[in-house]
């Protein structure tokens, strides 16, 4: 397994709380990469000799492009909170996660990311192996469906304020690509952009949020700069808060459907997003497909919040956004 350099100093976005021990681990995935975790446990854990030592376990990871020391840590940090153990990790190729080259994305090595994690968490000790669920935020709440539709050791799935990066990486935002003609366009562009990237050697970056926001912008690209450009937010680390990723480094997205078969998730999956973020539409149209399957729609659930917008799901936007108390509520029925 790579050898990886990881931090011990307190780095993260949000505090460190009491009520929580922290350590980093790492573990391997299928391709042979190494990935870097953040584990959280209750300080209050049960002992070992204890038959009901073990607890449920739920791995975090998200916004696409973000790290562990932002939104899925906190996430992490709380949930441990309230009794679970809880992992936020880096996927491959970013943060302090390995893989080469950096800044790299794939629908099949990021939904193997979330797999391995559970080969992580379900062979713990402390871990009850029949009781794991996954949190998938912004990018990785599709990863999230997606390896739940694959993975049956998942037992529950939340998304929070989901992306489909299929869908956006060959249609656009809101769809106004979505022709073959514009698809074509934008698969010429970065075939040329890998025929530069190979004679030269190295990945231009792009896609990174802008810095500063342009006149006119839409809402949702300040949304995105008010949390990864400022204090709020920024991490070191980060694509999203620094130069982002290679311009070639979601290509493939655009021909793999990861949403293809959620509608055959039988585990119990609970659908989070505010009605005034950009990109409430990639939830109510999986949610609308999981429900137009007709089966296994009894333990799906749907939650679109009021006044919400896109990052306020990242760190409750300072007004509290995120229903952790309906997000625990539903891990502890999904997984008794």
């Amino acid at each position: 397994m790579q050898e990886l350099t990881l931090t011990e100093k307190w780095d993260k976005t949000f505090p460190k709380s009491k009520k929580v021990s922290h350590s980093k681990v790492t573990f391997q995935n299928r391709f042979g990469i190494t990935l870097a975790a953040d584990l959280y446990k209750p300080k209050n854990m049960p002992k070992l000799s204890d038959k009901k030592a073990a607890l449920p376990a739920i791995a975090v990871c998200g916004p696409f492009g973000a790290v562990k020391e932002q939104a899925s840590g906190l996430y992490a940090q709380t949930l441990a909170e309230r009794g679970f153990i809880a992992m936020a990790f880096d996927p491959s190729f970013t943060g302090e996660s390995g893989g080469t080259p950096r800044y790299m994305a794939s629908p099949d090595i990021n939904t193997e990311d979330f797999l391995a994690a559970v080969d992580y968490l379900s062979t713990r000790d402390f871990v009850d192996s029949e009781r794991i669920g996954i949190v998938g935020i912004c990018g990785w709440g599709g990863l999230a469906l997606s390896a739940a539709a694959l993975d049956t050791r998942i037992k529950a799935t939340v998304t929070s304020t989901m992306y489909d990066m299929s869908r956006v990486n060959a249609n656009g935002y809101f769809d106004a690509e979505n022709s073959e003609a514009a698809r074509y366009e934008k698969k010429k562009a970065l075939a040329a952009q890998r025929t530069e990237d190979f004679l030269n050697g190295s990945y231009v970056l792009g896609g990174g949020v802008a810095d500063p926001v342009p006149e006119g912008a839409p809402f949702f690209v300040k949304d995105y700069y008010d949390y990864y450009k400022t204090k709020r937010g920024y991490h070191e680390r980060s694509l999203n808060s620094n130069g982002g990723w290679n311009v070639i480094g979601c290509m493939s997205y655009m021909n793999f459907p990861i949403l293809k078969y959620i509608g055959e998730i039988r585990s119990a999956v609970l659908m989070i997003h505010g009605d005034m973020a950009h990109s409430c539409y990639f939830t109510r149209d999986a949610y609308g497909d999981i429900m137009r399957s007709g089966k296994f729609t009894e333990n799906k659930e749907l939650m679109i919040i009021p006044g919400v917008v896109h990052t306020d799901l990242y760190d409750g936007g300072g007004k509290n956004a995120i229903p952790f108390d309906r997000i625990v509520g539903f891990f502890e029925k999904s997984l008794r």
